[in-house]
């Protein structure tokens, strides 16, 4: 799964954004928190549920719940707003 073209990941003055270009359904800005960000930074490649989770483990001091949980969420989200291309 990768972050459809059609969107783009922004960051100023600690805010976190998903902007969509256009060409879609939604239309819109999605403000992010930091997990949400990294999350879709991950995205900007061909990754896999697993992989994010991994990369957040290695990143962050969590409970693997707690980030299977958060990525799972996110990634839920972001589908439904077409942001993923599986």
């Amino acid at each position: 799964m990768k972050l459809d073209p059609n969107f783009i990941i922004h960051s100023s003055n600690g805010e976190y954004y998903v902007i969509t270009t256009g060409g879609g359904d939604f239309n819109g800005i999605v403000r992010n928190n930091e997990t949400s960000d990294f999350i879709c930074r991950c995205l900007r490649e061909d990754t896999t549920e697993e992989a994010i989770i991994e990369k957040m483990l290695e990143t962050y001091n969590a409970e693997r719940s707690d980030v299977e949980r958060d990525v799972k969420l996110v990634i839920e989200k972001l589908r439904s707003i077409g942001a993923i291309n599986d």
